[in-house]
């Protein structure tokens, strides 16, 4: 991409949420949050159940309310050090917000411990009134977790430590990526630019990336270890005292799905795997002249792929008018972020790397990130973030506690944009290799989006259950690693030690453990979802969008009722892989 067009890229401006770091609003709004939290504490810590139903609706809505301020103080903190997070000071201030929002989030904590201590025929009393009532998908959610809840001093201690304990480890990781720089024939990359090099047409050059990204996780191996062993004990001692009976329940329960529901989905992926990934890529060593291919060119673009680079101003037209297509006022809500300083494109040093969209909260509007360099897949990687921002976009009038998208459906209308703007430019392409290149690229990215998460998802489930008989050596994480990641990859590849490393960089496992099976959830259940789409489905576009506005109120079988979808079906995650599976027919035929 030249550099006249990455000049162009968007960069957000924070100051919806704050002017900057000293922003008089932002000391106001922490103060606010104190004050709000102490009034919460003293109107009503221990007498949540001598209220009455509308009593119980204005004290949640209060609690709503000193929420979003601390949410806001939190997400505008988080932002500005994801784009500066080698910055020593914004770290530090970072880290400061932290303490101070844990701390006033201390006070307040008695508040859902006590809505689930009310016992059930006072709170069926109370949801009577229209003013409780509207708040019954955040509480039956809430008290979900009763039985794993402690008591309320323990709940404190656990609160309190966040900062100095997990928190600071996931902060140590973050920064620790942030700094490491890949030697890349004599020149020091980040992490971002050293992953761009490994989708290059150039194989040697793709070479020197993998070989750059495996030494320079190998020289911190012994960091990444520690982080992940002391996270992974972390977890398993909260686990045991709030009594969950596996390592990804609390996930599950926070995503309000069943735990059958998530194992049929692992394992329909697991067992699809020869005819998926190993089928596919056994195609790509085929197209590219070899028996086997090395780790570092799984990403790499096909023999004939002329490596179309997409300006700025192409891949916003691109993904906006596959969205207008489909609906125009969804493209109207995305069309937001491109004409205001919502998305930050550029990759550059210090910023993190990969894309999110972040919801901050619903009297702002979320933020994008990106590293974009002009490729189909950042093309791809826009279309799925701003299907998240549309998502939050929408979801906000439901205020902050009902909102909050489990993630599992929360992929499902990134998935969506993401295939909307896949058919639009298979639609409009004419020649027959770009259209199979297109093809192929879908099909890659469905294989990192379902296989591939699905074995990030073994491997975690793996590393967990060991790490319960004591602490993994960096070399049996390696061969978990290896386990898995070859299994799901299939025997065309060709798997060095280099490749034992490459565990260490992958966000998710840090962040929210357990997280990467929502990715697989996403896009199987969209294959079920365009399908409906594709045959006619009366009335599909308004039941999608209002889908979408529900955010968290509801269960994913009442969301995917009204299009006769049922994920609980024993025989839906299949539908959705035999799309992918019938794609690679396509390729096949096409050989």
């Amino acid at each position: 991409m030249s550099s006249e067009n990455t000049a162009k890229l968007p960069e957000w401006d924070l100051a919806d949420l704050y002017d900057g770091p000293e922003a008089p609003g932002l000391e106001f709004d922490l103060n606010a949050a104190e004050k709000a939290a102490g009034v919460l504490k003293d109107t009503y810590q221990g007498k949540l159940a001598s209220l009455d139903g509308a009593g119980l609706g204005v004290a949640i809505a209060a609690y709503e309310a000193m929420s979003e301020i601390v949410q806001r103080v939190m997400s505008y903190g988080q932002l500005l050090h994801t784009i500066n997070t080698t910055d020593a000071e914004i770290g530090q201030f970072f880290q400061t917000l932290q303490e101070r929002v844990n701390a006033i989030t201390t006070d307040v904590l008695f508040f859902t411990l006590e809505l689930n201590d009310l016992d059930e025929a006072t709170l069926t009393a109370q949801m009577a009134d229209p003013a409780a009532a509207r708040y019954a998908p955040w509480i039956n959610d809430t008290r979900a977790f009763k039985p794993h809840q402690l008591d309320e001093n323990l709940e404190k201690l656990l609160h309190e430590k966040e900062v100095a304990g997990r928190g600071a480890w996931v902060r140590l990781f973050d920064e620790t990526l942030a700094h490491l720089r890949f030697d890349i024939d004599g020149t020091e990359t980040t992490l971002t630019d050293t992953l761009n090099q490994l989708t290059d047409s150039d194989g040697a050059k793709r070479r020197v990336a993998g070989k750059a990204l495996a030494n320079g996780l190998k020289d911190t191996q012994r960091l990444f270890t520690t982080i992940t062993n002391t996270l992974a004990k972390d977890k398993e001692i909260e686990d045991r005292w709030r009594q969950f009976e596996t390592p990804a329940q609390s996930r599950h329960m926070a995503n309000k799905v069943e735990t059958e529901v998530v194992d049929a989905l692992a394992g329909a992926v697991s067992d699809s795997y020869a005819d998926l990934a190993h089928r596919y890529y056994g195609l790509k060593a085929k197209w590219m002249g070899v028996k086997k291919m090395d780790w570092w060119d799984r990403n790499a673009p096909l023999p004939d792929d002329a490596e179309r680079r997409f300006s700025w101003d192409e891949a916003r037209e691109t993904v906006l008018g596959a969205y207008r297509n489909f609906d125009p006022s969804m493209a109207g809500t995305a069309e937001d972020f491109f004409t205001k300083p919502w998305i930050d494109a550029p990759a550059r040093e210090g910023k993190a790397s990969g894309a999110f969209a972040h919801p901050t909260v619903p009297s702002a509007h979320p933020y994008i990130l990106l590293n974009f360099h002009g490729k189909s897949r950042d093309v791809m990687t826009l279309a799925h973030e701003l299907g998240h921002g549309v998502h939050q976009v929408l979801a906000g009038p439901q205020g902050l506690l009902l909102g909050n998208t489990p993630l599992t459906l929360a992929e499902t209308a990134s998935v969506f944009g993401e295939m909307l703007t896949f058919r639009a430019m298979l639609d409009a392409e004419d020649d027959p290799a770009r259209k199979r290149v297109l093809l192929a690229g879908k099909v890659e990215d469905m294989l990192n989006t379902v296989v591939r998460q699905i074995a990030f998802h073994e491997f975690e489930t793996v590393v967990h259950a060991e790490r319960q008989n004591g602490e993994l050596s960096a070399e049996r994480i390696g061969d978990i690693w290896m386990e898995t990641q070859t299994r799901s990859l299939g025997p065309v590849f060709n798997f060095d030690d280099d490749y034992r490393m490459l565990w260490a960089y992958v966000l998710h496992f840090i962040h929210v453990p357990f997280y990467v099976y929502a990715y697989a959830f996403g896009d199987c259940l969209v294959n079920a979802l365009y399908a409906v789409f594709q045959d006619g489905h009366p009335g599909f576009q308004a039941k999608y969008l209002d889908m979408l506005s529900q955010g968290g109120a509801m269960h994913h079988k009442e969301l995917l009722a009204p299009f006769g979808l049922d994920a609980s079906d024993p025989g839906f995650w299949k539908k959705g892989l035999g799309v992918v599976s019938g794609f690679i027919d396509e390729l096949e035929e096409a050989l």
